[in-house]
């Protein structure tokens, strides 16, 4: 690509950005539940009050994610993750875009802070706090998983709000629930409520590690020396966590391993997941830049992000496969997460045809207990793993200068650009055939929110402006 495409490829990419901003401040915020009883109010003295949790019932009810094709909302249900995502977007639009500085992104982030603070955790049976996955539109608790993940954005979400208002108790509220994270996943796992049962064997997921690589990025950027240190073990464990992935002579990325990082066994073993691998490359490559360690650096390009791409592209129809059996088999998970998901969605009337069934279950893959289900899903062509393929090709070129690393995000650009974005309504869909159709044409739902889309494009643009300026 030359100096002009990459201009031409930013302009779009901005552009984009833009749009997607505008369609989810248009349509997610929750505007008429709570809507505030006092007219008039200055702006300021509105978030002062919400950030303060005032007794004032005005505050927003947090925000809508699952939005129809046009904006509409067709469920109110409210999902703590894409909460957590979302507040942490408009943070770091607010925070470091000059072009976002703008007073309904701080008024958007604040109110679902107060949101998320007021209603997201619930007490376990343990006494330790533990986030719902699913609320109804006034805060209620609907659901309740055992994982990591809501968890995992509410830090997210905390932290970089702290950084916007300088609230330090939001600060702290992060950092206790990192610390409760780091005993669940390294200590003791019974707070997350899940059984052991007789035959389990204790896995090693890709999505855990760098989920904390990813908190432990957050929680030391700009923090200083001190915070640095207290999350360095954690980091250099999450690192090797990773790298435990890499099997097959380092010819496969395994989604599941042994704890001791040896392959397992059958079909859990077998499951290979794109856009997960290229998700941790980049994590690696800023952990190996951050931290001078060229192997790492080296390795995260290597196993993480061109040999994903080498064995996830589809080379008839273009676009990443969803899932892949690294033998060729159907992809088949072990989860009863998925069984769940089938009575929730059945229970709750969100399901409008059988197919929205398929494409769920595919995101409730992380559990320790066995029911086994074909990942019919496998050869979809989703929007986050391109999102992600987006970032880490771009940024790993702009480590390297390697023109054929520059080529691959060209070529992923050109698919993603052309098949995702919904020109006529905004935003992008998020569910295509194999072929590249739109299977399903809505643009948020439980798992799609306003996070993968315009992270991608928001890091996309600025690295694309430090390529630019640096040219020569």
């Amino acid at each position: 690509m030359s100096v002009v495409t990459l201009e031409k490829c930013r302009e779009d990419i901005r552009k984009q950005l833009d749009n997607v901003v505008d369609f989810w401040l248009k349509y997610s915020l929750d505007r008429v539940h709570g809507y505030c009883l006092y007219t008039g109010i200055c702006l300021y003295c509105y978030i002062v009050q919400i950030l303060v949790m005032s007794s004032f019932a005005f505050y927003f009810r947090g925000f809508f994610t699952c939005i129809g094709k046009d904006g509409k909302i067709y469920d109110e249900l409210k999902y703590v993750w894409l909460q957590g995502r979302q507040v942490w977007m408009y943070c770091r639009l607010y925070r470091t875009m000059d072009r976002f500085h703008k007073p309904e992104i701080l008024e958007a982030a604040t109110v679902g802070g107060a949101f998320l603070r007021k209603f997201a955790r619930v007490s376990s049976s343990s006494g330790q706090w533990k986030c719902a996955f699913c609320l109804t539109r006034d805060g209620k608790a609907l659901k309740v998983q055992r994982t990591i993940f809501s968890e995992c954005f509410y830090i997210m979400a905390m932290d970089e709000l702290s950084r916007l208002t300088g609230d330090k108790d939001m600060q702290l509220e992060a950092e206790q629930m990192m610390e409760q994270l780091i005993y669940w996943v390294q200590v003791d796992p019974s707070g997350l409520g899940r059984p052991q049962l007789p035959g389990e064997v204790p896995i090693n997921s890709l999505s855990v590690p760098m989920m904390l690589m990813c908190l432990v990025q957050q929680l030391t950027e700009g923090r200083g020396q001190e915070v640095a240190q207290k999350y360095k073990e954690l980091g250099n464990w999450c690192v090797e966590q990773i790298l435990q992935h890499i099997q097959r002579a380092g010819t496969a990325i395994l989604e599941n391993v042994s704890v001791d990082g040896s392959e397992l066994p059958g079909c859990q073993g077998r499951l290979q997941n794109p856009g997960h691998a290229l998700e941790a490359g980049w994590f690696l490559m800023l952990y190996g830049a951050q931290s001078g360690d060229k192997e790492i650096h080296r390795t995260a390009i290597r196993n993480f992000v061109e040999l994903p791409y080498q064995y996830g592209w589809d080379k008839e129809h273009g676009g990443l496969f969803y899932f892949l059996d690294v033998d060729g088999h159907c992809p088949t998970q072990v989860n009863l997460s998925s069984l769940h998901m089938i009575m929730f969605l059945l229970d709750t009337k969100f399901c409008f045809n059988l197919h929205s069934i398929v494409v769920c279950i595919h995101h409730f893959m992380i559990s320790h207990v066995a029911f086994v289900s074909e990942q019919l899903e496998w050869s979809m062509k989703l929007w986050w793993p391109h999102c992600e393929a987006l970032i880490a090709f771009l940024m790993a070129y702009s480590h390297t200068r390697k023109p054929e690393l520059l080529e691959i995000f060209s070529e992923v650009y050109q698919y993603t650009f052309s098949h995702f974005p919904d020109a006529e309504n905004g935003e992008w869909f998020g569910y295509l055939t194999q072929e590249g159709k739109v299977a399903l044409d809505f643009k948020g739902g439980p798992f799609k929110g306003f996070f993968h889309v315009p992270r991608c494009l928001y890091m996309c643009e600025r690295i694309l402006d430090d390529l630019l300026e640096n040219k020569d």
